[in-house]
């Protein structure tokens, strides 16, 4: 299910486009990432060209002119696939291979070969099929052979009024990619029912569920180990993550929390991963607390931050309470500067464990703060009720008075509701 050869590394150029308002720079920036995955991918850049234009040309992304120069490029590097770092129409796709006479693929393309290489899970699986065939579907092109016509008349064993012109091989690939899509939407609406179930137990069982969400290759993973002894793979490489885990930690006010580790996200993540993957990111809309996690070393952290609030958003994450957790301060050059203009985060090495201590204690006040304060008056005889609400929330107050013990904790809606009787604002 891959879209890159890995029986020897292929040799590729990547091609850059500025299109205002995107500037040479960030255009520049992109293309290094896009080297990036074309690396963990398993092929070599041999070429890199960046254009300046006003706006993409509807046939080629680039133009005849700049296509026939990358002709003469590709034959030079003798390279085997040219990638673009924007999406492609289908058209366009099949004008850029008839000028350049080698394959051309756009991003998405790289990024779901790396998916498809890295999904160990069967749902994970599934997702980054269904994704690929979503891809592939508009994509499909007759072949030579496939264009003669599958007959339905008498020697096929068809009847009068069902005979008929047939199938082309186009078309039964078509309907094929369509039934095996279907397939994969039902497995995963069952997973998806499965996950919800779980969610549920978690929700029942009354603990927080800490989300770490952050740009691909931020150190989410290795972070996850320092706070829980989870033991997760770590590898420095992008998308090493994509199955979710989840692990119980201790906040040093005594809290139990779930703390998730997700899939990383990147700039241009293809729509249709997210999309595939929606049962999976559904737990991160779902957390009481995201802990951003940002590489301060990055480039451009606040370009990744941007990003992955953007793709936050397109899953309904956005209102989720945030907590950035600025990362590898033991290599990064100038962390303060990014903890200066982001108020209230907290520097942290995943790697080193510094910082770590601070990030729980700032894990447990958020969550403590999304909590209600509420007032309460228990009888002296219901010592148990004290108890439960010191184990259940946080006493703020507490004191003795003629009627009983006036206490002043903060509390969730589930403790909230069971404490109701005891209430008095």
């Amino acid at each position: 299910m891959t879209l890159i050869e890995r029986t020897f590394r292929e040799k590729i150029v990547i091609v850059g486009v500025a299109v205002p308002p995107t500037t040479t720079g960030e255009t520049e920036r992109s293309l290094d990432e896009l080297a990036l995955l074309v690396d963990t991918a398993g092929a070599d850049v041999v070429g890199r060209v960046l254009q300046r234009r006003d706006s993409p040309d509807p046939a080629t992304y680039v133009g005849k002119g700049k296509a026939e120069e990358l002709h003469e490029l590709s034959l030079a590097v003798d390279c085997d696939t040219v990638v673009f770092d924007d999406d492609l129409s289908p058209a366009q796709q099949r004008n850029l291979e008839k000028i350049l006479g080698r394959t051309a693929i756009d991003r998405t393309a790289v990024i779901l070969d790396i998916f498809a290489q890295n999904a160990r899970t069967p749902e994970g699986r599934d997702q980054v099929e269904l994704a690929l065939l979503r891809y592939r579907l508009p994509r499909l092109r007759g072949r030579q052979q496939a264009l003669s016509q599958q007959r339905g008349g008498v020697g096929a064993g068809g009847a009068i009024g069902n005979r008929g012109p047939g199938e082309t091989q186009l078309e039964v690939d078509r309907r094929r990619l369509v039934r095996r899509m279907g397939r994969l939407e039902e497995n995963l609406k069952h997973l998806s029912a499965d996950r919800h179930t779980q969610r549920r137990s978690r929700q029942r069982s009354r603990l927080h569920v800490v989300s770490l969400v952050g740009y691909t290759n931020a150190g989410k993973s290795t972070l996850l180990n320092l706070l829980t002894d989870a033991d997760v793979l770590v590898e420095d490489r992008l998308f090493a993550t994509l199955d979710p885990r989840t692990r119980r930690t201790e906040l040093p006010g005594g809290e139990t929390v779930l703390v998730s580790d997700t899939v990383g996200f990147i700039r241009k993540l293809p729509h249709g991963l997210v999309e595939a993957f929606k049962s999976t990111l559904e737990t991160v809309a779902e957390s009481d607390l995201l802990v951003h996690v940002v590489d301060a070393s990055a480039p451009d952290p606040d370009g990744q931050i941007e990003a992955v609030d953007t793709v936050l958003a397109e899953i309904g994450a956005a209102d989720v309470p945030q907590l950035l957790a600025v990362n590898k301060i033991d290599v990064a050059t100038d962390p303060e500067r990014l903890l200066d203009r982001h108020s209230g985060s907290v520097a942290v090495s995943a790697l080193t464990g510094a910082g770590v201590d601070d990030l729980l204690a700032a894990v447990g006040d958020r969550l403590r703060a999304l909590a209600d304060v509420v007032e309460l008056v228990v009888p002296f005889a219901r010592g148990d009720v004290v108890a439960a609400l010191h184990r259940e929330g946080e006493v703020l107050v507490e004191q003795h008075e003629e009627g009983g013990t006036r206490l002043r904790a903060r509390l969730d809606d589930a403790g909230a509701a069971r404490f109701r009787e005891f209430r008095v604002s």
